[in-house]
This record gives structure tokens, C-alpha cells and sequence, in this order.
């Protein structure tokens, strides 16, 4: 009997089977439990468990094209990848609710700097994802020199096409549960859901790849394209042309900061204190339907779309992925009307290859963590905290010459929302039992107190009264995969309605002089650009936007997400589930009541995809050599 047993740990075939069984079941529970992939019916879950298999078979098929000798080392780093791929993206997941592309793996400076935000996405249980692969390195060691990948080649025929054929019928399966799968690159949650996270990094190899190649053969008439659409769209006036004219900007960054925690009380205290009276001002203008159109980019995307009124890219970011574009930013346009730009930012310069982007985007300097003075005591997780921040920048500010165009980036009400010292906890932490939400709080009200200091140190050195500030959030803080306690923070289930809400950030426009109001319109970050522009008395008329003017008369109540939904004032469309909602009344409608904006949708998103993909700006001054081709596009 222990012959037996001794000859079936010897066997090649038998390892390889139980390492493919344990690796399939620990992907399945991954998929099932670790992703929040919403099952729709019992074929879905099928298709869930049935799709590890087939990559599984087919990438550890491989060890076979090795000399024998070498095949279980092979197998065996096969193995160890596979995992560590899998686990990656659990870990990943937690906080992006994401999952990782190969743009967002060239953003590997940015990995090193995570600090407590990876601390805090690890969690004890993550061992049982190594315990397989511990295990089977245990078993070939101990049977070194007996244990070999040594089987007949009918046998690994059989094998190859047992995978191939998993995955045909996996396809097959998901082509049934959502046709034109592979063309909604969009949507990375349907496609692990119904092919797995090995087929998606397959898939996105590929797309990698062809975006890439985008560039190379990417014509002048695809940017024609492009500004004949723009043209064709509603052209608004605006009423405030020149209303700021010749002053300087300053532009704020508020890190995570969604509009949900405007006027949010916790224990009777304000979360938002001196936003809420900003708000108030009468020199205030506050936006109350506005959202952040980010993507995998996150701030860096933020900072693209204010910049260039182009949408970020469905995978990956702008910044790393295509800083050598040819850009029209908000900062080279200033630049000719005597503007000096600048950027503040308490981190590394190279994070989100900002040292790369920033020249891209005609900035004239880049004040970066060398600039600081950052110790242990007056920093926290990502760097420097906001109030030492923005008191050691004076100085800068006061240095640069007049009129400036600034930017301000915001660190402390960052995941995972900590402060290190009890003096700046300003207010309680809610009690939902979820730590990122209830500590999301604290942060922000931290967050604000920085924005109540600077203000007065503005207007102590004397900077205050011919500035603009311009306040946005940059995007969400807080994901789906916390809904069961914003549901309990915002009084009612987070449905895709809510969820798309929830994408809502503030906007604040405040100057000496400003008319205030709150402004109902439905507008997003896209629209930044043309607003300020605008409001600075700066025309551009032959530049490629797809904003408009938050300001002006009879504009499109319109916001397009990154995901594919499409915001108005009269219907919600969350380009995930594809349902409809009456934005008056969160209730769903017909799925045909949106067909026409999330058309829309898709196609603004798709223009602007190529337009960046394709390097289109780069024509522009062929045409501006060239006066016969040259059709100014109008403002849209």
C-alpha cells in the first residue's frame, strides 16, 4: 500500500492533476467571494466555476514545451505566477474595486509608495492563497530527482485539448450572457465574470497591444472626424466671458472627496465646516450636480480631463500610457496670455510620472516633495499632511510671478483615511463597523480645516483678493465594495441609481466680486476647461473639447461617466447594469428612455479614445500650416 502510494507521488500526471484541481478551486472561491461580480442566474454561476479550468489547463500546459529536466521548475514558476496573479487582483480589487491592466502595471513607480494603503488592503486570511503553492513546492522537493512532468504525448494532447476546448465552451456561454463582450473594453467586471481574470489579462495582452499600434496608423481624417462631431453639437453662449479676467487662478484638488459629505453631520458636528460657509458666500458659485469622469488613473485623470476636456482612457491612465501626445492644455493656452503655471504636490515628482507630464502639459514649474520639508511628524501615508502643505507653499506662491495659473493636490483624505497624531482628529468617526467609511470622515473634516487655513493665510499675504479659487473633487473615496454602509450612511439601499450618484463631487468657484449662486446644472470635469477659460476671457476656437461651459445659457444638462453612464437632468443611465432611471425620482423606466444618451455616450467616449490612442492632436498644426484645411471647430 505505501508502494503504491509512494508511486502515485512519484507520478507526474497525478501532480500536475491535483496541482490543476486546487489551483481551479482556489480561482473559483477567489471569483465567488473576493470579487463582487453580481450573479444574475444559475448559468452565470456555471460560467464562474467552469472558467479558471480552461487557462488553468492551457498556461500550465506549457511546462510541457520544456526539456524534462527542467519541466517541474517550469511548472512550478507557472504555477507561482498564476497565483500571484490571482492574488494581485483580490488585493487590488479591495480598495479599486478594479482590476489590474497592463497600463496600470506600467505605473510601477507609483507601487512603491503605496505605504499604508497596501498595509491596509492585506489581511491575515490572504496566507490561504500561498498555502497550495507552499505545499506543492514541499511535495516536488521531496521527491527531487523521483517527481517528473514526464508524460506521454497523447497524454499532454489530451490535456491541451481538454483546455481549448473549456475554453470554446466558456465563450460560447458568455457570448450567450452578454454579446459583444469582447468590444465593451469598458466593462472589466462582465468580462471576469464571464471569462475569468486569466482569459481577461489574455485579453487585454492583446488590446495592449493594439492600442499601441494605434498611433503608428492613425490618419488626419480620424481627427477631421472627430471635430465634425464636435461641431455638430449644441453650441452654447456664455454669460460670463471675461468676468476674471487677468486673475490669478488657483486651482484645489480635494483628494477622494465625494458630495455626499457636504453639510454631513456626524455626532451633531459638520464634516465640511468652512466648505459649507464657502459655499454660502456670497462670492461663492457652487455646483451641485457635478461628477468626476475618472478611470483606473484616478487623480492623475482628474488632472488630464480638467486640463485638456478629453476623457481619460478605459484602462490605465493618460499620464503614464501617452505623456508623449501632443496636448493642447489649459496651461500652454494661459501661457500666451502671460500666465505662469505652476503644480504643488507634497509627493514624489514621479509619481503618476508627473516629472513626465506636467512639461507635456506646458506647466512651468512643479513644486514636488523635494521641495517640502517632510519628516515623520508632519507627514501621514502618502505625504506631506494638507496643513503643513499648503503653510510651507506660501513662500512658493509668493514667489511666482503674476498673474498665476496654480494647481493645489491634497494628500491626507487619501485610502486609507488615517491621521497619525490625536490633534487632528477634528470629529468622531461614524459607527457602521466599516473602518475606510468611518474613518473617511475624520479625514475629510481634517481636509477642510487645511482649506479654512490657507484661505486666511491667502488673504493674510496679501494673495486673496485677485485670486479665483477653483475647489473640485477629483474622484470617489469610497467604493461599491462598501455599499452595505454607505447604505446605512445615506438612509437607503445603494442601488446602480445611488451608486451613480454617489459619483457626484463638489465643485466650487469662489473670487472677490463673483456673483454667488448654486448652479443645478449637470455638468462633470470634462467641463473645466471651457469654464475657466471662459470666465478668464480667453478664446480658443480652434481647440478640441468635448466641455462646455458650466455657465453658459442653454447648455446640455450632460455628464458621461468613464464607465458608459450618462448623467442629464431628466434620466440617469448606469452604463454598467444598463438601466434606466427618472433622475427626479430614483425609479427605474423603460431601458429605451436612455437609448439615445447612452449612445451618446459611448460615442464621445469612443471619439476621444481614439483621439488620444492616436496621438490626433499632433495634426493640428498641420492643418494651422495648411489654410485650406484648416475648418475652426466651433466651441461646443
Amino acid at each position: 500500500m505505501n508502494k503504491r502510494v509512494d508511486r502515485l507521488l512519484q507520478s507526474g500526471l497525478f501532480f500536475f492533476l491535483i496541482a490543476t484541481v486546487l489551483l481551479w478551486a482556489k480561482s473559483y472561491l477567489a471569483f465567488r467571494f473576493s470579487f463582487s461580480l453580481d450573479l444574475e442566474n444559475t448559468i452565470q454561476e456555471y460560467i464562474l466555476a467552469l472558467t479558471p479550468l480552461g487557462s488553468i489547463l492551457f498556461f500550465l500546459s506549457l511546462s510541457f514545451i520544456f526539456p524534462k529536466a527542467k519541466r517541474i521548475k517550469a511548472f512550478l514558476t507557472l504555477y507561482f505566477i498564476m497565483s500571484f496573479v490571482l492574488f494581485a487582483n483580490v488585493v487590488y480589487y479591495r480598495f479599486f474595486n478594479d482590476f489590474i491592466t497592463i497600463p496600470v502595471l506600467m505605473q510601477y513607480k507609483n507601487f512603491a509608495q503605496l505605504g499604508g494603503s497596501a498595509k491596509s488592503l492585506m489581511s491575515f486570511t490572504d496566507l490561504l492563497f500561498w498555502i497550495d503553492v507552499v505545499a506543492l513546492f514541499v511535495w516536488a522537493r521531496m521527491k527531487k530527482g523521483q517527481l517528473s512532468l514526464s508524460v506521454k504525448k497523447r497524454t499532454m494532447g489530451a490535456i491541451v485539448a481538454t483546455s481549448l476546448l473549456a475554453i470554446s465552451l466558456n465563450l460560447n456561454l458568455a457570448n450567450e450572457e452578454r454579446s459583444e463582450l469582447l468590444t465593451r473594453t469598458f466593462d472589466r467586471a462582465m468580462f471576469v465574470k464571464l471569462m475569468g481574470v486569466y482569459n481577461f489579462h489574455l485579453y487585454d495582452t492583446v488590446m495592449t497591444a493594439n492600442t499601441q499600434s494605434h498611433r503608428v496608423f492613425a490618419e488626419s481624417d480620424e481627427l477631421t472626424e472627430v471635430r465634425n462631431y464636435l461641431s455638430s453639437q449644441k453650441d452654447p453662449k456664455s454669460e460670463n466671458f471675461g468676468a476674471l479676467e487677468g486673475k490669478n487662478v488657483v486651482l484645489i484638488s480635494m483628494e477622494s472627496l465625494q458630495n455626499f459629505a457636504i453639510d454631513y453631520k456626524v455626532n451633531g458636528k459638520e464634516v465640511t465646516p468652512f466648505l459649507n460657509d464657502l459655499i454660502d458666500d456670497k462670492n461663492s458659485v457652487y455646483f451641485n450636480n457635478f461628477y468626476h469622469n475618472t478611470g483606473q488613473g484616478k487623480t492623475s485623470d482628474s488632472e488630464f480631463l480638467l486640463a485638456n476636456s478629453l476623457y481619460p482612457l478605459p484602462r490605465g491612465a493618460v499620464f503614464t500610457t501617452n505623456a508623449g501626445n501632443e496636448f493642447n492644455a489649459t496651461p500652454e493656452i494661459l501661457k500666451e496670455k502671460g500666465y505662469t503655471s505652476a503644480v504643488f504636490h507634497g509627493n514624489n515628482d514621479s509619481f503618476w510620472n508627473r516629472d513626465v507630464m506636467y512639461p507635456a502639459l506646458g506647466y512651468d514649474r512643479f513644486f514636488s516633495k523635494k521641495d517640502y520639508e517632510v519628516t515623520p511628524e508632519n507627514s501621514v501615508n502618502y505625504g506631506l499632511k494638507d496643513i503643513e502643505f499648503f503653510e510651507q507653499s506660501m513662500p512658493m506662491i509668493k514667489s511666482l510671478e503674476k498673474p498665476y495659473y496654480t494647481k493645489f493636490i491634497t494628500l491626507t483624505h487619501h485610502y486609507p483615511f488615517v491621521l497619525n497624531d490625536e490633534e487632528d482628529v477634528m470629529i468622531d468617526q461614524t459607527q457602521t463597523g466599516d473602518g475606510t467609511v468611518d474613518r473617511y470622515f475624520q479625514t475629510a473634516r481634517y481636509m477642510d480645516e487645511a482649506f479654512k487655513k490657507f484661505f486666511e493665510d491667502m488673504k493674510a499675504n496679501g494673495e486673496y483678493e485677485d485670486t479665483v479659487f477653483i475647489m473640485y473633487g477629483d474622484h470617489y473615496g469610497i467604493s461599491e465594495n462598501h455599499n452595505r454602509a454607505m447604505s446605512e450612511i445615506m438612509g437607503t439601499e445603494i442601488r446602480p441609481f445611488e451608486h451613480t450618484q454617489l459619483q457626484r463631487v463638489p465643485l466650487i468657484i469662489h473670487s472677490p466680486g463673483l456673483e454667488g449662486k448654486t448652479v443645478d446644472t449637470v455638468g462633470s470635469q470634462i467641463d473645466l476647461k471651457p469654464t475657466i477659460l471662459n470666465l478668464l476671457g480667453v478664446k480658443n476656437e480652434n481647440d478640441i473639447q468635448f466641455g462646455t461651459d458650466l455657465l453658459a445659457k442653454d447648455r446640455e444638462d450632460l455628464a458621461i461617466l468613464r464607465d458608459g453612464s450618462v448623467i442629464t437632468d431628466k434620466y440617469v443611465y448606469d452604463g454598467e447594469s444598463e438601466k434606466c432611471y427618472d433622475k427626479a425620482t430614483g425609479q427605474e423606466v423603460e431601458g429605451s428612455e436612455c437609448d439615445s444618451i447612452a449612445q451618446k455616450g459611448q460615442t464621445e467616449l469612443n471619439l476621444s479614445d481614439k483621439l488620444v490612442y492616436g496621438d490626433l492632436l499632433r495634426f493640428l498644426e498641420d492643418e494651422e500650416e495648411d489654410p485650406l484645411t484648416n475648418s475652426p471647430n466651433k466651441e461646443k
